[in-house]
């Protein structure tokens, strides 16, 4: 059952084998979750300069912001007549159950990176799908799904419920991270 008293989930290094194969493919997330909901998020990728933050009220914002430069709002793609963009983990993937589920698709790209970055390039529309059927913990998860929400996609299991915060251990179970 999500935590009913809104509560900060904070990962200071996602993407850690990432990390320590200095591709550059690792982030710094902050999220606060509240109702079982990621509310506000921000996702700094410290390599590249990128900062992605979303926030949902009053009215939903997403927005990215590169070297310390100005704010450029973004937000999810409509899905490409072409196919979709898939992203998914460059050091977690589960091979077989992706290729299952991709079944269902037109698939026209699969970009492989660490890290919650993933969430932040559906949110962008740069991809369009993100399926996760491997471990992540809440903390992994929140930021990204919160600049998602905010760029107009949105998260669910893989049996279409919503996907909610504040489980007991604050384990993920697989999830499908989606644009518009």
């Amino acid at each position: 059952m999500a935590a009913r008293q809104p509560f900060w989930l904070v990962d200071p290094l996602d993407g850690t084998k990432e990390f320590i194969k200095r591709n550059g493919e690792f982030t710094v997330n902050i999220a606060l979750v509240d109702q079982g909901q990621p509310v506000l998020g921000a996702v700094y990728a410290p390599a590249s300069g990128e900062l992605f933050a979303g926030v949902l009220a009053p009215k939903p914002l997403a927005w990215r912001q590169r070297n310390g430069a100005g704010r450029e709002a973004i937000a999810c793609r409509p899905q490409p007549r072409a196919g979709v963009t898939v992203v998914s983990s460059r050091s977690h993937a589960n091979d077989a159950a992706l290729a299952d589920y991709l079944k269902a698709y037109s698939v026209a790209e699969t970009l492989a990176c660490g890290s919650s970055v993933k969430f932040c390039r559906i949110a962008e529309g740069v991809a369009d799908l993100y399926p996760r059927f491997g471990p992540t913990c809440e903390w992994d998860t929140a930021a990204g799904h919160a600049v998602l929400l905010a760029a107009g996609g949105g998260m669910t299991t893989p049996e279409g419920d919503p996907f909610r915060y504040g489980k007991a251990g604050f384990r993920n179970g697989p999830f499908i991270a989606h644009g518009k």
